[in-house]
């Protein structure tokens, strides 16, 4: 499965149990609040469950996301270290954490603007 659109990957999103992928953006948004990519990752890593696999949900937002959450939605070690590790903490914490973390919606833009930059990146490679 590829994910042409953010329209249906907030579909996917909107199918899997997206309170803990919430929290895990929220967690990764209060430590590196500019980085965008790794926040999206945090959203985007649990469609693996629907998907089967951490590979499959990689593959899926490769195109649309970008290589960076690519390598961090897998797990694999082309990722910074650092930034996989933070990604694995929050997942963690996000499993415990009793916060509100909003709604999937107020991610829409996140992701628009992550699809938008991996677009035009992509057309100038």
């Amino acid at each position: 499965m590829e994910l042409r659109s953010v329209e249906e990957l907030m579909d996917l999103l909107y199918a899997c149990r997206h309170q803990r992928a919430l929290r895990t953006a929220a967690l990764l948004r209060r430590a590196r609040p500019a980085d965008k990519e790794l926040q999206v990752a945090g959203l985007v890593h649990g469609i693996g469950e629907l998907l089967g696999s951490a590979d499959a949900a990689a593959r899926a937002v490769r195109d649309l996301l970008g290589e960076r959450v690519h390598h961090l939605v897998r797990g694999n070690g082309a990722a910074a270290d650092e930034d996989a590790l933070r990604l694995r903490q929050a997942d963690e914490e996000s499993r415990t954490a009793g916060f509100d973390a909003g709604v999937l919606e107020d991610w829409r833009t996140v992701l628009e603007l992550v699809s938008a930059r991996n677009s035009r990146l992509g057309a100038v490679d």
